[in-house]
């Protein structure tokens, strides 16, 4: 019988486990994950933390049941090391497992920087459902909270902590917010609106250390001392797959996939934010760790690992990597696609509004519009995706944006839907 072994039980190792039984119904699956939790979403944390569910609304299959039921074996038992040669795994208890095929979907895990006295008792980070209940025993009304980290992740864990009603401070060694995120008009709007609510936000400065005790003395390199009831570490992440060296998979920032999320040894695949996957769109390898993409790429992996046990060639193929982030920062909603920095030889307008908290970036190559980002401009969130992803040639449409990036409507309708003839008379009558 062919067994599908599946590392880590977050969203793409369960969507995986779920395709492979639904396509494969007599083959043995294990699902290995290493925490002692059903198996949860870590985007739903801040939501918890909120208050705006319970830990069981943070799990991805509400019965107890579920995996007994589809006959997918659960472990719960970390990773020590994979050996691509002789098809097997060494668990933390010592136990080996062999497998058929294997799906790496271990995800990511948070960056630990360099500061001394950053495993203080009262640091944390917030990635795991032991972090929430550790985050919301200290984060009470008026504790003094310091956040380390002011990236994507950094501000949906802040918007979590505002609304527990903390006497908030965020340090950003960048020169403005989400930098990876926005040029530095965009960062420096988002900066001013989370000020505007109440927070202290530190940029271009960084935490040199931390002192342990009650509170926490946190020195900074812009020579202020904070005092902290709570420091959250919100520094990034990275694909956790220390347990691959030696394993004779290759690997770059992140596990490296094909099209097909294959690695270079036939019949491992890895999906979600551990792999490294092929973007069409771009034409590189890119990690990109988001749970649509885990979704999506879970999907396939699965679909080829089953082929691969029936001696198929692949049929599933990635379409794309979607480089999408869609953030809510206490109410001001900012949003990025694609290339946001645009490519060098290309033709980039942008438009803002101080006044309004508005501001609108376009980068395009040739006539496609190939990045973009946005702040408080909500209602063309849609057409930004649509026209980046779809890679869709706006012909004479780019120069009408150039002129008047807010018609971004508009120009998706004309040029991905053929509405050439209405985009016309609109011009007319504008006339």
């Amino acid at each position: 019988m062919t067994h599908h072994v599946i590392l880590g039980s977050g969203p793409a190792g369960v969507i995986a486990a779920e395709t492979i039984r639904k396509q494969a119904p007599l083959d043995e699956i294990t699902l290995i994950g290493d925490e002692p939790e059903p198996s949860y979403s870590r985007m739903a944390i801040p939501y918890l933390l909120m208050g705006n569910i319970d830990e069981s609304g943070t799990y991805l299959r509400k019965s107890p049941t579920h995996f007994t039921d589809l006959k997918i074996n659960l472990l719960l038992d970390p990773v020590r090391s994979v050996q691509a040669a002789t098809k097997s795994i060494v668990l933390k208890s010592g136990k080996t497992v062999t497998f058929d095929t294997l799906l790496i979907a271990t995800g990511s895990h948070p960056v630990s920087p360099p500061i001394p006295g950053i495993q203080s008792d009262g640091v944390h980070t917030c990635w795991t459902l032991e972090d929430a209940r550790a985050i919301a025993a200290l984060a009470q009304p008026g504790a003094r909270v310091l956040q380390l980290g002011a990236g994507f992740i950094g501000c949906i864990i802040m918007e979590a902590l505002a609304s527990r009603g903390v006497k908030l401070s965020v340090v950003e060694m960048g020169d403005r917010m989400v930098p990876r995120m926005m040029g530095p008009v965009a960062g420096g709007m988002i900066r001013d609106w989370v000020e505007s609510k109440g927070v202290d936000v530190f940029t271009s400065t960084k935490v040199e250390s931390i002192q342990p005790g009650k509170p926490l003395q946190v020195k900074l390199s812009n020579g202020k001392t904070m005092l902290a009831d709570l420091v959250i570490s919100a520094a990034g992440v990275r694909p956790a797959i220390g347990f691959l060296e030696e394993s004779g998979i290759l690997c770059l920032l992140g596990v490296l996939t094909d099209e097909h999320l294959q690695t270079n040894v036939p019949g491992i695949y890895a999906a979600g934010d551990c792999a490294e996957a092929f973007d069409k769109v771009s034409g590189k390898t890119m990690v990109s760790a988001i749970q649509p993409n885990a979704s999506e790429q879970a999907r396939i992996a699965a679909n080829n690992m089953v082929a691969f046990a029936r001696g198929q060639s692949a049929k599933a193929v990635l379409k794309g990597v979607t480089q999408i982030n869609v953030l809510d920062t206490l109410g001001l909603i900012s949003a990025s696609f694609g290339d946001w920095q645009g490519v060098p030889g290309g033709e980039h307008v942008e438009l803002t509004d101080q006044a309004a908290g508005k501001h609108l970036s376009l980068q395009f190559k040739d006539d496609v519009l190939i990045g973009c980002n946005c702040v408080g401009w909500t209602q063309h969130v849609g057409a930004m995706r649509g026209l980046v992803e779809g890679q869709i040639k706006l012909g004479a449409w780019k120069d009408k944006l150039l002129n008047d990036p807010t018609r971004l409507v508009e120009a998706y309708q004309a040029a991905a839907h053929g509405q050439a003839d209405w985009s016309g008379a609109h011009d007319k009558h504008k006339r």
